[in-house]
Order: C-alpha cells, then structure tokens, then sequence
C-alpha cells in the first residue's frame, strides 16, 4: 500500500488516498470511494528473434535497413502453446504450414527480395568499414529511392548499393574514399563511380565538398601518429584554406602530405610510404603536394 498525500478525494475532498500494487486500484481511506481500477503492465509482451534489444513491451524500433523496416513478425519455432505444453501432432502440421507461408508471404515481391538481398549487403559494409548506424540508415534510405524510380533495373544491386553507402558518407561527412567502399563490397571502382553518378543525377542530390581537416584522424590511427602531430597537420591545412591552395586538390592527398610535413616537425619517425599506405595514395602525390605546404608556417 502506498499512501498518497498530495491528492483529494473527488467525494468527501479528503487527501487520504491509498494505492494499492497489488491491483493497482487508487482509493479513499476514508470513504472507500474507488478513483482508478487501471494498471499498466509493465512486463514485456513480446520477443525478437533479430533485434539487438533482449526485451521489449513495446516491439523493436522500426529501421530501413530492414527490408520490411521491423514490421513483420515470425511464428514462434517452438512447438508450444501459450501454457507452454507440448503441441499434438495434428497441430504441429498445421503450425509448420503455417510457419512456411508466413515466411513466403513476406518476400511474395520481387521488390521485397530485392531489399532483402540489398539491406543484408549493406549491413556487411557497414561492418566491414566500421560505420554508424546513421550512415546506413541514410544510405537504405537513398537506395529505397532509387528502386522506387527503377533505377536499380539493369544494374548490380551489389553496385547501386555500394554507391548509395557512398553517397550516404559524403552528405555526412564521413571520410571514405571509393576505394575502400569497393573493395568493401567486391566490386570495381569504376562500376561503383557510374552508379553513383547516376543517383547524383536521377536523385538530384548536391553532395557537399570534402574537407581535407575530416581525413586527419583517420589516417594518423592509421599509423599511430600522436595528437600533437593531428593538431599541427590541421593548422598546416586551415593555413592552406586560407590561401585557397587546397582548391581542385584531393582532400586525402592534401591531409596526408600535411600529416607527413607535421611528422618531421614533431620529431616521429613516420616515411612517405607509410603515409601513403595509410591514405591509399601514391608516394608521388605526396611530394607534389608538399610543395604547396611546405612554406606555409
């Protein structure tokens, strides 16, 4: 029982309510009037196979990395029923039948397949390439467009999808290159840049311009390099921005080349080769474009 002081009684005007946990029914000690009969359970009511919460009241979140976006629901594998009983073998029959066209009925189009097989793509990549879960969550949404226009027909679904988690990283600026999204998914760099051309100009997104700063912190944990030399590699950049050097040039070229110079200047022991590695770049464009660096601080 819990008692409740700071409410009145709507019949007698007396503050001397009572909960009671059992039944969850708030009364008046005083008259035995009854002002609510209601309680919430707060148990849980149902479990997911796939989510990555153990229990929910309430059903998993709704996600468009998910081909039905969360929506549909599974029979129970278990053969029991709600007590918990073993099913007879009528039953067990049936409930298997059952189990099979639910499962058919949940891929009965060509466009749900379609998503299923890209939305577990997708999901790889964003493990393979460690990234948030706003990223693929964009990059579903983009390509959920795109089929929408029918523009995945004739096309790799591996392809559109793959371009569509790069178009997501660009618009939030997340720093991946081509490169690592295509070796990603296993595809050419140069089947990917078509696809993701096309969504540019069926889609008519504005992609926002790269900035050289973001790729830092990648490529320092890459190598290892310490905060000081990040710290000094950005200031090298920002000075460039100032003088409007790193206009038409590589924003990973340019952060690695002012990595390298913050390197000598902090005193670690890091090569070009190392660098460029870490960038995927060549040894050359980093010389090219040290000098364009070099005389800046």
């Amino acid at each position: 029982m819990v008692i409740q002081n700071n409410e009145r009684c709507p019949r007698c005007t007396k503050s001397k309510l009572v909960t009671d946990n059992t039944t969850g029914e708030v009364f008046c000690s005083s008259c035995g009037f009854v002002i609510d009969d209601t309680m919430v359970n707060n148990s849980p009511e149902r479990m997911f196979s796939d989510s990555t919460v153990s229990k929910s009241r309430t059903g998993d979140r709704t996600s468009l990395t998910r081909h039905d976006q969360g929506l549909s629901t599974i029979i129970n594998p278990s053969n029991k029923d709600a007590t918990g009983k073993p099913l007879s073998a009528s039953m067990k029959s049936t409930v298997k039948q059952l189990r099979k066209l639910d499962n058919r009925s949940q891929t009965s189009k060509n466009t749900d397949k379609n998503l299923k097989h890209a939305m577990s793509e997708l999901l790889k990549m964003k493990e393979k390439l460690s990234l948030p879960d706003s990223v693929a969550e964009k990059a579903a949404y983009i390509y959920r467009k795109a089929l929408e226009k029918k523009l995945v027909r004739g096309r790799s679904i591996s392809s559109v999808i793959a371009a569509s988690l790069y178009a997501a990283c660009r618009e939030l600026g997340i720093p991946r290159t081509l490169n690592e999204v295509s070796k990603s998914e296993n595809i050419k760099k140069g089947d990917l840049s078509v696809c993701y051309r096309m969504l540019l100009k069926e889609l008519d997104m504005k992609m926002p311009i790269v900035n050289a700063v973001t790729c830092i912190a990648k490529i320092a944990s890459n190598i290892g390099l310490s905060e000081k030399t990040k710290r000094y590699a950005t200031k090298l950049l920002k000075l460039a921005e100032e003088k409007q050097i790193l206009a038409g040039k590589d924003p990973t070229g340019m952060a690695a080349s002012a990595l390298y110079l913050a390197s000598l200047n902090t005193g670690e022991n890091v090569s070009q080769k190392q660098v460029a590695e870490a960038a995927q770049i060549t040894e050359v464009t980093i010389r090219n474009r040290i000098k364009n660096l070099r005389n800046l601080d």
